[in-house]
């Protein structure tokens, strides 16, 4: 039995001594790794803080002090030790554990994240509702180093440190490198800020200064304007103090004493407190270390050989194909917040770095930027996550399409995303961008399509959004289901893949795969079934919808989107304009109003309706009804 398997609750930390508290660590990166390897997930960022997870519970007194991670990569130790041992195996799995925190898994999990550059925000928060209920707890924030690129947390440490309020912000540093004379320097400033007769020293001392006749203020502020000066040259995190936080460090993360030494002195401070630590990410996985990129969010096969799958994806046919067009084409430029290589992006960068703008987790610069570079005549391309475009919503209103600016929206893993669960699937976009003036959206239903939409895009004088799904390329599924056939794409146009006079199957982008099966099958029971790859969402092809409309009289949509305002309720809007709900019967599939869980895609497809078994089901049912207008 290890010490890990004896650890219940957070609080049996406090009774630890030094020796056991680094034994705990080392079986904690041992139960980490052994799970990560078979579930897959974010093992280079969980490594890396295992002392400071446990440095943090040998300290508070979870969960009525509030522990709160920002994005949640790096909480797999966290939730090791707040009960959650026994299942953890079941980690990112369906019905198992999360692969972030969650306020419906764990009162532990102070708040639920997933997003970067929240945890300050929602820290804050707490912290202010403490002091208005006259409450008793402490609050800490963990932040990355890479969430402070990002507005929102500089927002929540500007008014954090106007409020003044009692609050610890740690900052887990996994970047930087501190040469041996900083190091000394900065230790030294570390025993200072953490000397409790330092603050109570400065005040003596002006008060004495203020004694002396007639020029004790003035040398009180010429030592001000001297101190302030040293800091800016010589000591880290003025920045912080500038903005009204006590800064201390930084402190190497993984020495758990030095750590439960700041974080006391932290935590007892009134004001807001800003720990500075640095960690290495991957620390006790060798292949970690040495490629914490690859193995930051990696799928098991990763764990296992150090490699991924080299099959071809949606985001790697993007990347090739952008970075072909740009060698064609010089005012081509590319931009990413923070994941060149999860958007494909990263041929693109080499081939082009003065092209290449990596702007970090700050989506909303990213789309305004790109505003700005259309305006000054060059052809921006966002790659960027459809949960992210989420945060951005506003620059593409306002910034981009108010403007009318050519702008490319390179959305991936538009649709779900497997086991990263409902903060992360990508099925809202279709959504919130079809009600918005100035913009075309695109939807491939393979990587023919999307090369030939990419180049589309470029020609077309206005904001295009084009979305496609996380994973492997769906051409050899279409080739094996007959489609062999590349009909052109075109401003507009929809592709007939067949017709029929009993139901006519509309499906967008990677739905268009299980249309065929579904129309494969129901064709041998002796059903005239079309299927109609959309392609294009907004502006919907109106005239080859309706003719199929008017020929079969039935009508179904497909989408990997929400229902709500999705691409199905384009096409029921569409029928309703020419007056034909009551001629034409209509059945959307879509993500059901409901935040889809965490699993595999083909489970969660089964689980929502949208697998082929129950498709063909609920279809054939459909065709028999006489009710008009079904929604699924």
């Amino acid at each position: 039995m290890t010490l890990l398997d004896t650890i219940n609750d957070p609080k049996q930390l406090h009774e630890l001594t030094q020796p056991e508290l680094v034994r705990l660590c080392r079986d904690l990166r041992e139960r980490i790794i052994q799970v990560v390897e078979k579930t897959g997930g974010h093992l280079a960022s969980s490594l890396g803080v295992v002392e400071l997870t446990v440095a943090l519970h040998s300290l508070l007194n979870a969960p009525a002090d509030k522990l709160v991670w920002d994005v949640g990569h790096q909480a797999y130790a966290h939730k090791l030790l707040t009960g959650r041992k026994d299942q953890f195996h079941t980690l990112r799995q369906h019905k198992g554990i999360s692969g972030f925190p969650a306020r419906h898994e764990s009162v532990y999990d102070a708040f639920t994240v997933g997003h970067s550059s929240t945890a300050i925000s929602a820290a804050l928060g707490y912290a202010l509702a403490r002091d208005y209920k006259q409450e008793d707890y402490s609050v800490v924030a963990v932040v990355g180093d890479g969430a402070l690129t990002a507005g929102m947390s500089f927002e929540a440490l500007n008014h954090a440190g106007h409020m003044g309020t009692r609050l610890t912000v740690v900052l887990n540093d996994n970047e930087m490198s501190i040469a041996p004379n900083v190091g000394a320097l900065s230790e030294y400033l570390t025993r200072l800020r953490m000397d409790p007769t330092l603050s109570r020293t400065k005040e003596e001392i002006e008060q004495i200064l203020r004694r002396i006749p007639a020029i004790g203020d003035s040398m009180i502020r010429a030592t001000d304007r001297a101190k302030r000066l040293v800091r800016q040259l010589v000591v880290p995190g003025v920045l912080f103090e500038e903005l009204g936080f006590t800064y201390i460090g930084p402190v190497d993360g993984h020495d758990v004493d030095m750590l439960q030494k700041v974080l006391k002195e932290a935590l007892r401070r009134k004001g807001p407190v800003l720990v500075h630590v640095i960690t290495q990410k991957g620390k006790g996985h060798e292949a970690s270390e040495r490629n914490p990129v690859l193995y930051h969010g990696a799928p098991p096969a990763v764990q296992a050989n150090g490699s991924r799958a080299t099959a071809p994806t949606y985001s790697s046919v993007f990347g090739e194909a952008l970075t072909k067009l740009a060698k064609e084409d010089d005012k081509i430029t590319a931009i990413t917040a923070a994941m060149p290589d999860g958007t494909g992006l990263g041929k693109f960068k080499e081939a082009f770095p003065e092209r290449f703008f990596d702007v970090g987790i700050a989506e909303q610069h990213a789309v305004t930027l790109a505003g700005g570079l259309a305006a000054g005549g060059l052809k921006p391309v966002v790659a960027i996550y459809s949960s992210f475009l989420q945060r951005a919503y506003d620059q593409v209103i306002h910034d981009v399409c108010l403007p009318n600016l050519p702008v490319v929206l390179a959305i991936d893993r538009a649709g779900l995303v497997g086991e990263d669960g409902p903060t992360h699937h990508g099925v809202f976009d279709v959504s919130f961008l079809r009600a918005v003036p100035n913009l075309c959206i695109m939807a491939p239903k393979d990587s023919r399509e999307l090369k030939q939409m990419l180049n589309l895009a470029f020609e077309l004088n206005t904001c295009v959004a084009l979305r496609y799904p996380r994973g492997e390329v769906h051409d050899k599924l279409l080739d094996q289901l007959g489609l062999k056939a590349d009909v052109p794409v075109e401003y507009g146009k929809a592709e007939v893949i067949c017709q029929g006079s009993d139901l006519t199957i509309v499906a967008a982008g990677s739905m268009v795969a299980a249309a065929l099966e579904v129309a494969g099958f129901l064709s041998k029971q002796g059903l005239s079934i079309g299927v109609i790859n959309a392609r294009w969402i907004k502006p919907l092809d109106a005239f080859t919808i309706l003719k199929a409309a008017a020929a079969s009289k039935n009508l179904v949509t497909l989408e990997e989107n929400a229902l709500a305002g999705g691409f199905g309720s384009a096409i029921q809007e569409l029928l309703e304009a020419e007056g034909l709900l009551d001629k034409v019967s209509i059945r959307r599939f879509g993500i059901p109003d409901e935040f889809a869980e965490h699993g595999t895609n083909e489970l969660l497809l089964e689980k929502l309706g949208l697998d082929t078994k129950q498709l063909i089901r609920q279809i054939s049912a459909f065709i028999s009804q006489e009710k008009k207008v079904v929604i699924s």
